[in-house]
């Protein structure tokens, strides 16, 4: 009888062990934390520690990355983590090349990818393998409509358009284009620039030569800065609007006081002591800005919100798929893919957020604001 009981203990031991292990949900993160895009990678990786350790009745493990910056490396360490680790989503890669190298393989392994990116075309247009991905910042479309309206209220008719010569700039192009044309805005010019690069002022004084009425600069963070510094440097005084990639500390700390009056569309995040009570995400905002500031001593750059909102769907989605299947099968990850799929109407720290088949981000307008760069702040502008 003793031993008996003694093997019933130990059964329910071996049960209780193996019921802990199924319901550990496995989530990878490829964040750039060194290299080129390291300003994004940073705050990607740090936003880790605001994510749950426990979403319902699942414990969840993040398997932490750095890439590197090299879209090579984000290809191997996502063939590691699907193939070795085994995980159930993939929060990454940084940077929006990066991202869209992995895109093949994550289909390839039909695992869910929340892609904390600039661009679009990770998401657009939708196909086979783009099903598998779901943007964590605002689409474009969504920052260009704010735009092309604060542009319109202002009289501009005439636009210079500069942009990074890689997806992010090339995407913007695509989706301002059309956009402008048909409130009436023609595009005068349309230059490019390298990350990398140190001086655009050749492409400067071509934006200057077109006399535009606006100039609008599709970057991110502090290389965002370097045209608006040289446009200011070459004279230029009319309005320069930026996109929400430069709703960063690093492009007020590299432009100074030369990107002073720029205009910004971008994410509440930026402004929190100014969100009106009107905004639905207010609480959820400054609660993400409350609890980074408190673990890492500044307030998280835009790029943080990506990987703090990706924690917000997975909070949603992990209970809807554990009800179709265990984590660690494909069972769990097709469901989990679908539960992502059907978000709706969920309060996010850059907006609320509703998918669909063919919109793999969901935001709209309730979480963008027109800003404006005073006394070296980011500050709300009311018109």
């Amino acid at each position: 009888m003793i031993k008996r009981k003694l093997l019933l203990a130990l059964s329910g031991l071996a049960l209780a062990a193996s019921m802990s292990v199924q319901a550990q949900v496995k989530i990878g993160v490829m964040a750039s934390s060194t290299g080129p895009i390291a300003f994004v990678g940073i705050p990607q990786k740090n936003a880790v520690a605001l994510l749950p350790k426990k979403i319902g009745e699942y414990s969840i493990e993040y398997l932490v990355f750095d890439d590197a910056s090299d879209p090579t490396q984000s290809v191997q360490l996502t063939k590691k983590l699907l193939g070795e680790n085994k995980i159930d989503a993939l929060i990454g890669p940084s940077g929006s090349g990066n991202a869209m190298g992995v895109l093949a393989f994550m289909a390839e392994g039909q695992t869910p990818m929340l892609a904390p990116v600039g661009t679009s075309a990770v998401v657009l247009p939708m196909d086979d393998k783009k099903r598998w991905v779901f943007k964590t910042h605002p689409n474009d479309d969504v920052i260009s409509e704010g735009v092309v309206a604060a542009m319109t209220k202002r009289g501009v008719k005439t636009v210079g358009f500069i942009g990074r010569n890689d997806p992010y700039g090339e995407n913007w192009y695509k989706t301002f284009a059309p956009m402008a044309e048909k409130a009436g805005i023609k595009i005068v010019a349309n230059e490019r620039y390298n990350q990398q690069d140190t001086s655009v002022v050749a492409q400067a004084l071509k934006l200057i030569a077109a006399k535009p009425d606006a100039i609008f600069v599709a970057g991110v963070a502090a290389d965002a800065a370097l045209p608006h510094a040289q446009l200011t440097d070459s004279g230029y005084k009319g309005p320069i609007f930026q996109t929400h990639g430069a709703a960063s500390g690093a492009f007020i700390k590299i432009g100074g006081k030369k990107v002073e009056g720029a205009l910004i569309v971008g994410p509440l995040l930026a402004v929190p002591n100014e969100i009106p009570d009107s905004f639905p995400t207010k609480k959820i905002t400054l609660d993400m800005v409350n609890s980074y500031e408190k673990q890492f001593g500044s307030p998280p750059p835009i790029f943080a919100a990506g990987t703090y909102d990706a924690g917000l769907l997975l909070i949603r989605a992990i209970p809807e798929a554990g009800k179709k299947g265990k984590p660690g099968t494909q069972e769990f990850r097709t469901a989990l893919r679908d539960a992502l799929e059907g978000t709706k109407e969920m309060l996010a720290s850059q907006g609320v957020i509703t998918m669909t088949a063919k919109d793999h981000s969901g935001f709209d307008h309730r979480g963008r604001v027109l800003m404006t760069v005073k006394d070296g702040k980011f500050a709300m502008v009311h018109d």
